[in-house]
């Protein structure tokens, strides 16, 4: 099932995700149209507050950028209760785009390296450390389970710049290709 994604000015996007446990209702089915979702919306990565689900729940497959960024081909993971337990102070600047926020492309700096602490699809407790561009993706995914958005990121002379942009995306006013819902709606 391909789920619609909620655009920027949904509340859902602002929420703190909850962590679940293993009788969240039908997680395996959730999980796997998640996925589906994400391919559908040539997402590399999907959030469960981007559909509507305030779970502490995200997914990511970044081998659709593998040949930019070799070190991608392998990245396709499932992560359930995810937490961040350290991050580097070295910072990159990386050019996001999101599913929720359609059409802005900006820059945005994130750490290099993080350390995560999640349950993979199977429930297996998993603890890594990702860098480079996987730790963008991560850092951005993760983001979305704390009610926080790329675009809060970038310079303030931007968000200025590009206040009446994001306002019509809010409203519907944007070229689509993926069906969306508006403001919880």
């Amino acid at each position: 099932m391909i789920y619609p994604i909620n655009i920027i000015g949904s509340p859902v996007l602002r929420k703190v995700a909850e962590d679940i446990d293993q009788t969240y209702p039908n997680l395996h089915e959730f999980l796997e149209n998640l996925k589906e979702t994400m391919y559908e919306t040539d997402g590399l990565g999907l959030a469960a507050p981007q559909v509507g689900k305030s779970v502490r729940i995200f997914v990511i497959d970044g081998s659709a950028i593998a040949d930019d960024f070799p070190e991608l081909a392998d990245f396709k993971r499932t992560f359930i209760n995810a937490h961040i337990v350290e991050k580097s102070e070295e910072l990159q600047k990386a050019s996001e785009g999101c599913l929720s926020i359609p059409g802005i492309h900006e820059e945005v700096d994130r750490h290099k390296k993080v350390r995560i602490q999640y349950r993979d699809e199977n429930w297996q407790e998993q603890d890594e450390t990702l860098e480079g561009m996987a730790a963008v993706i991560l850092q951005h995914e993760y983001d979305h389970l704390d009610g926080i958005l790329f675009t809060d990121k970038i310079a303030p002379l931007r968000k200025v710049l590009l206040k009446k942009k994001l306002e019509r995306i809010s409203k519907g006013d944007f070229e689509h290709r993926y069906k969306f819902k508006l403001g919880g709606k």
